[in-house]
């Protein structure tokens, strides 16, 4: 596992983000928005060179070897 960045919610995404990766990503944040995130970040790490970002909360969106990606909420 590689760290990449991190960032706050609401901030710019990581440009070498694919547009599907930023598309989820935007949509958990639209998701979140009636919340207080104004102290929460996404963390981004790369695992077998694919991106995986996790929000502060959980939440975890990451994209598979077919580029696929997917959103995993939270275990409540």
């Amino acid at each position: 596992m590689q760290l990449g960045t991190r960032w706050s919610v609401g901030g710019d995404v990581p440009e070498r983000l694919g547009t599907a990766m930023r598309e989820a990503i935007a949509g958990v944040e639209a998701d979140v928005a009636h919340l207080d995130t104004s102290a929460w970040r996404w963390t981004l790490t790369w695992l077998e060179s694919r991106p995986v970002a996790e929000l502060d909360d959980g939440t975890t969106v990451r994209q598979g070897a077919d580029g696929t990606v997917t959103v995993e909420e939270p275990v409540s």
